[in-house]
């Protein structure tokens, strides 16, 4: 049997709180940089595009902006 004195698998307290900090900070930027990305369409923003495209009827778009006002 292996004798880890008390420690689960061998890790110290110290080391679990720098991994957690670790997967926070991941978690941060990774957030930060999905907020930040340009590529990324506002439903508004889609909404005027199929209106352009011709794929909704201006009175779709009416209805429909109104619903994303709510």
């Amino acid at each position: 049997m292996h004798n880890y004195n008390g420690n689960f698998f061998g890790m110290h307290g110290g080391s679990w709180i720098f991994w957690i900090l670790i997967a926070v900070v991941v978690y941060y930027f990774l957030i930060n940089n999905r907020a930040k990305n340009p590529n990324v369409d506002t439903p508004m923003e889609i909404l005027k595009k199929r209106l352009a495209a011709g794929e909704i009827t201006k009175e779709e778009f009416e209805k429909l902006k109104e619903t994303l006002k709510q």
